[in-house]
């Protein structure tokens, strides 16, 4: 049996792939969600609240043209938390991206509450989103 931990993150994949940000914003997210993205490039920070990363994913975007695209090797799911494996990729400035990271994040509520990203390259990826 798939655990819900499991369907919500494949489900929240599905919704960014398609740019539903809003079911994202609805159903993936609590409401006092906080999002860690790492490095030194456009797209790093600490964003707080479902509209900051809802920002953030506009702002991958906007950044590539709307070529960012994400998909998943594998999602692994308990109670508390979610670790998904994933392969980034995208098109900016004449730049190919194609990185695999990993995501956790703590799971409350059935709801993401705080996810971290951690790209196996991280200074190739601050070089594409800088």
């Amino acid at each position: 049996m798939t655990h819900a931990n499991e369907i919500l993150a494949r489900d929240s994949l599905a919704a960014f792939q398609r740019g539903d940000l809003d079911a994202l914003r609805e159903h993936s997210f609590a409401p006092n969600i906080r999002w860690h993205q790492p490095g030194k490039s456009l797209i790093a920070g600490d964003f707080d609240g479902p509209d900051q990363v809802i920002q953030l994913f506009v702002r991958l975007f906007e950044l590539t043209d709307g070529t960012f695209s994400v998909a998943a090797h594998d999602v692994l799911a308990n109670d508390d938390h979610v670790a998904e494996l994933l392969t980034a990729r995208g098109e900016r400035n004449g730049k190919q991206l194609a990185e695999n990271f990993v995501l956790t994040a703590h799971v409350a509520d059935g709801k993401f509450s705080e996810v971290w990203v951690q790209p196996t390259d991280l200074y190739a990826f601050d070089e594409f989103f800088s």
